[in-house]
């Protein structure tokens, strides 16, 4: 259970600030990529990495 929550927090985390680039970003751009595009891209990764927590944990629970 403890190796399948890393994963699941870390991808709550990208999530949630991948969601903030993405609802405050829009009115600025830093050089080469505006913040709100690279929020939607932090978010598709950090639910990905949180869905594999979850499956993870499922797993785990369902060996014990």
């Amino acid at each position: 259970m403890a190796a399948a929550r890393r994963p699941l927090v870390a991808g709550l985390l990208t999530l949630a600030l991948g969601l903030v680039l993405w609802l405050f970003g829009s009115d600025e751009q830093v050089l080469v990529f505006t913040p709100s595009k690279l929020g939607v891209v932090l978010m598709v990764i950090g639910g990905l990495e949180a869905g594999y927590g979850l499956y993870r944990s499922r797993r785990d629970d369902a060996r014990a």
